[in-house]
């Protein structure tokens, strides 16, 4: 074990955290109204009473961005922790499918799949990274026989009480970043270095936001309202679920 300074991490936070801001902004400006009207559901919309364009259309780009954005941290997250137990247990990218860790401590070797939080995947994703980690234990037991293998579902943030799984633990937040590192207070410690840079990235992506949102209110504006404002409901449904749009 190698213990790990938080000077290093935030090195590494500063030097890779661009990348998280830089997608963020892209997958801002590559939105087309089009598409995220076909992935929203328009009747709990009309059923809420918004009523106005600009508040279908920031309700809509709102809950697409907040998808994108957990994706594009979790991957974020995900490529730290993986330095950390790189620098503290010698920690490398799995190669095997799902598995996004492998380390050895203690006689023991531990194929981790981080997820962001705790409530990641319905029942057939938990199924697959159930089929995963089997997947990977066959593996490393071919290789070597005698190898003791347990599997980590790692969340990066949240709780869990019950971390033994049956055929996989399920270590969250606190109990996750010290497992990886050694070091039972990570997981507030990296909190101040995730903030490099974010007032002037949020700056940034907060003026192309607003850029976004006037453009797709008037494009809905021309296309699902009335000359008097009003929103055409039933043209908007058409286009969201009608057999004849593409």
């Amino acid at each position: 074990m190698k213990p790990i300074t938080l000077l290093e991490i935030t090195k590494y936070v500063e030097e890779n955290i661009q990348y998280f801001h830089q997608r963020r902004l892209e997958s801002l400006q590559n939105l087309k109204l089009m598409d995220v009207i076909k992935r929203k559901n328009p009747y709990l919309f009309k059923a809420k009473a918004i009523n106005t364009a600009q508040d279908f259309v920031k309700h809509i780009l709102d809950a697409r961005l907040s998808s994108q954005e957990e994706t594009i941290f979790g991957g974020f997250l995900e490529g730290l922790a993986v330095f950390i137990c790189s620098h503290v247990y010698s920690g490398q990218k799995s190669s095997a499918e799902g598995i996004d860790l492998e380390f050895e401590r203690e006689n023991i070797r531990y194929i981790v799949s981080i997820k962001s939080g705790p409530n990641w995947g319905n029942s057939s994703q938990i199924s697959k990274l159930k089929d995963n980690f089997s997947k990977a234990k066959r593996i490393l037991r071919t290789n070597k026989s005698s190898v003791n293998v347990v599997a980590i579902n790692g969340c990066c943030y949240g709780k869990n009480q019950e971390p033994d799984k049956g055929d996989n633990l399920k270590y969250c937040g606190q109990m996750f970043w010290e497992f990886i590192s050694g070091n039972p207070n990570l997981y507030t410690e990296i909190i101040e270095p995730l903030g490099h840079q974010a007032r002037t990235r949020n700056e940034q992506f907060k003026e192309e936001y607003e850029t976004v949102l006037n453009r797709f209110s008037y494009e809905f504006m021309t296309d699902f309202c009335n000359k008097d404002g009003k929103i055409l409901w039933e043209e908007l449904i058409k286009f969201n679920s009608s057999n004849t749009q593409s």
